[in-house]
């Protein structure tokens, strides 16, 4: 469960739910490769994979992150849940989808969000920082960012077949802020700088348990139970779930295979936190093998919903249509 010099139980969030450990191991050590190839997370340790960057704190990023607008979103509790801006009703389809943002973007100046975070009361909105690492950064940052363990993490990609690395995010979070449990279509390598962050995944094997929203909904990949105030009554596969977990502190790098379940916390009273992950494409199908997999069947679910909703033109149509085939037809 990674340092505790740093951390200890009173800081993390309580949940009905039964935890594993996520395997700990040393880069040198032969089973990191076997996970990442089963698609099975692991906490990795001694990669240096961000090395250059373990000086940025607050007062180095507010030096050198640049004079450009970065992303922060804003809340009105701790948690931040993401939703997709294109899939959000307008128009004609307003009413169709019962939708509030539960948070709101603002572009910010690195000082202004690091003022505003230092002078930070309790009733007001939360932020998390969440800025793409680009060329709008300032020179420092690119520096440090090409001296990142590029030949160890450019090696896995390589060895697992998979695609192009999509995006780097910089992530600056606010002690206790929470991602809900939601899943990624990229594999990710998620890794620790500042502070404690805990994780906790749950296989795609375990997809129906968390009651993904449809695909047409701005929350489209995320779970529509909340941990917090389980509804069994309304979600109650949720009592089947089972999960491991991970806190990560500085120099930790956890490998988040697709389509895994994720909840991600910065720990209560455990001050900012700071991270930046690495997704990239899956790689190619290549020849498929039986039975299929978890995230197969995920991808394959994914994408008979979004060949429905095209065909009917009608997400309304969609549920009924999906009922009327399964059944008594596929139920017992």
């Amino acid at each position: 469960m990674g340092d505790k010099n740093g951390w200890d139980q009173s800081q993390l969030r309580k949940y009905d739910i039964p935890l594993d450990e996520i395997p700990r191991l040393d880069v040198n050590d032969p089973l990191v490769d076997k996970y990442i190839s089963e698609n099975k997370p692991v906490v990795i340790t001694g990669t240096n994979l961000v090395g250059s960057a373990e000086k940025w704190d607050l007062e180095y990023l507010e030096k050198h992150m640049g004079v450009a607008d970065h992303t922060v979103f804003l809340s009105r509790n701790h948690k931040f849940k993401y939703f997709d801006d294109k899939k959000v009703p307008h128009g004609a389809n307003e009413g169709k989808i019962d939708f509030t943002p539960p948070t709101r973007r603002l572009d910010m100046k690195f000082p202004e969000f690091c003022r505003r975070l230092k002078d930070w009361k309790r009733g007001e909105e939360r932020m998390y920082l969440q800025q793409a690492l680009n060329s709008s950064v300032g020179q420092a940052i690119v520096h440090d960012f090409l001296n990142f363990n590029w030949d160890w993490i450019n090696s896995k990609q390589k060895k697992n077949g998979w695609g192009p690395l999509t995006s780097n995010l910089l992530l600056i979070s606010m002690e206790g802020n929470v991602t809900p449990c939601h899943y990624d279509e990229q594999q990710n390598f998620f890794a620790q700088i500042k502070g404690y962050k805990r994780c906790i995944l749950f296989p795609p094997e375990q997809f129906e348990c968390f009651y993904p929203y449809p695909v047409y909904h701005p929350h489209d990949r995320q779970s529509q139970v909340d941990f917090e105030r389980p509804d069994y009554s309304r979600f109650p596969k949720l009592r089947e779930a089972h999960g491991q977990e991970a806190i990560l502190g500085p120099g930790d790098v956890l490998y988040i295979p697709i389509y895994w379940w994720h909840h991600v916390e910065s720990l209560m009273r455990g001050g900012y936190t700071v991270s930046v992950n690495f997704w990239f494409k899956a790689g190619p199908t290549g020849q498929i093998t039986y039975p299929l997999k978890g995230h197969q069947k995920v991808a394959v679910m994914r994408n008979v919903e979004k060949m429905l909703i095209e065909a009917l033109q009608n997400t309304q149509e969609v549920g009924p249509l999906l009922r009327a085939l399964v059944l008594g037809r596929y139920t017992d």
